[in-house]
């Protein structure tokens, strides 16, 4: 199990790391409903993550009974969702905002604090696990789980310590809320501002990491 939680490490550091979201909860915890509306984002946000990743291990581990060893599928999608993520990297970082201009906001940032409870753990599933690169990396993780041959119990024991090191970042300002109270926004806040202003430049970073890392383990599954 150990191995395995080293193998998914990259993957949850990367999932950890998503400056949307965690602008998303820092913008949720500064509006007057944050006492429900910030749990209620970050249950939504386990959840998807916990989901996705139990219905890829789930098939990924069948495959894997069924052949003796891992499927030859399995070992083209790491390369292929290593590719992707390299793909994505070069884009995000030649689309990055030059010079003084602003990195700016998605426009459905701008209503956070008319959300009610419904819809901050709807935006918590959904960027956990719609959006499309923590679901990659999470499909990856689970990948990487089921890849390592460890028991039933190993793999949901791996997969629940991917979905908590996922979440960190999503956890840790809530705790923090909670604990400070309002003189948490303006710490908060000032977290938000250097995340959206550096946004392209630590996507395009993770990403080409984490795609080198699933390049590789697809090429040593080929040989």
């Amino acid at each position: 199990m150990v191995q395995a939680v080293g193998e998914i490490l990259p993957m949850a550091v990367g999932v950890a790391i998503s400056p949307v979201p965690i602008v998303a909860i820092v913008l949720v915890l500064g509006t007057p409903l944050a006492r429900t509306n910030g749990p209620a984002f970050a249950v939504g946000w386990l959840l998807g993550l916990s989901a996705a990743g139990a219905v890829t291990l789930m098939v990924t581990s069948e495959g894997s009974r069924e052949g003796g060893d891992q499927p030859t599928w399995v070992t083209a999608l790491s390369l292929v969702v290593g590719l992707l993520f390299v793909l994505i990297a070069v884009r995000t970082w030649r689309s990055r905002p030059r010079g003084g201009d602003d990195a700016g906001l998605p426009s459905w940032m701008h209503a956070v604090d008319r959300f009610t409870t419904g819809k901050s753990l709807a935006a918590g599933l959904v960027l956990s696990a719609v959006n499309p690169k923590n679901l990659a990396l999470t499909i990856a993780a689970a990948v990487s789980i089921a890849a390592a041959g460890v028991s039933t119990g190993e793999d949901l024991g791996t997969l629940a310590v991917f979905v908590l090191l996922g979440s960190v970042s999503i956890l840790a300002p809530v705790a923090i809320y909670f604990a400070m109270g309002e003189r948490a926004v303006s710490i908060l806040g000032g977290i938000k501002n250097w995340l959206a202003a550096h946004s392209a430049a630590i996507t395009t970073v993770l990403l080409l990491v984490i795609g080198a890392k699933l390049i590789g383990d697809g090429l040593g599954g080929l040989s």
